[in-house]
């Protein structure tokens, strides 16, 4: 764990501790590539001027990144937070510095997770479109689901519709191709990624509104995550989805696709 490249102290850390505001991308990184590198270079850059009215060095990020990655055992999953350790809680208004935390994990074993099994959950993320430090929310309602019996959660809206997980998105298969959810959520990066993988299979691609009685009756499901890819939807709310081979195809295709030098 690695503060603007040096070892940081307890004191940086208080703050993002304490008050939770910052924002960050999560990376798989193998061989020093990174699939949709430029996605996640564009998230940092465009959550740093919403949450700290400041910008960001990229290139500085990327040199930060790999020099974590190159200490660390091949894949690995890196992750970039980017807070102000000096930010005062009572004049969040002040101007504020954006400061890089690296912190790096091992990737997950599995190649090939298996289908999640997902239990709906009114929750609305607070300012979805950022990737923000924030994730009490998110995962309060993980753990709810799983205490239920569920793997995880996905969170519908006021107006029951689906919109996303605690840390993945969700697509669906409507027979025809791939249907996003219209709501309000993050704009992930293996998202991206797997719509211009369908784009190049030929297979369509369209976002609606879509209910949470509904998305039991798709005709297939899964869930993205830069860290494990796509992984297919077992049930929702214990109603079974078919595990359809389009998105076996798309998975397969997303994990062809080469990965960015860091």
């Amino acid at each position: 764990m690695e503060l603007n490249g040096r070892p940081v102290s307890k004191a940086e850390l208080a703050g993002l501790a304490l008050y939770g505001y910052g924002h960050f991308t999560t990376m798989l990184v193998t061989d020093l590539r990174v699939r949709g590198l430029d996605l996640h270079m564009e998230r940092l850059v465009r959550d740093c001027r919403t949450l700290l009215g400041a910008d960001l060095d990229v290139p500085r990020v990327r040199e930060l990144a790999r020099r974590s990655a190159r200490a660390h055992p091949s894949p690995s999953v890196v992750r970039v937070t980017v807070f102000d350790p000096h930010m005062d809680l009572g004049r969040p208004s002040a101007r504020q510095l954006p400061h890089v935390l690296v912190t790096t994990r091992p990737a997950p074993h599995a190649s090939t997770p298996p289908p999640v099994r997902l239990g709906t959950r009114l929750f609305t993320r607070d300012t979805p479109q950022v990737k923000s430090t924030s994730l009490f929310g998110g995962l309060r309602q993980r753990r709810a689901a799983q205490l239920d019996g569920y793997d995880d959660a996905l969170f519908t809206g006021v107006d029951g519709r689906v919109s996303e997980g605690p840390t993945w998105n969700i697509g669906f298969l409507d027979g025809g191709g791939v249907v996003w959810p219209q709501a309000p959520c993050l704009p992930g990066v293996t998202t991206q990624l797997v719509e211009r993988v369908a784009e190049n299979l030929g297979v369509p691609v369209s976002t609606r509104p879509i209910a949470a009685a509904a998305s039991t009756r798709m005709a297939g499901g899964f869930v993205t995550n830069a860290t494990t890819g796509v992984r297919p939807v077992a049930a929702i709310d214990g109603v079974h989805l078919p595990q359809a081979a389009l998105v076996r195809k798309l998975a397969a295709a997303y994990a062809e696709l080469p990965g960015d030098p860091l």
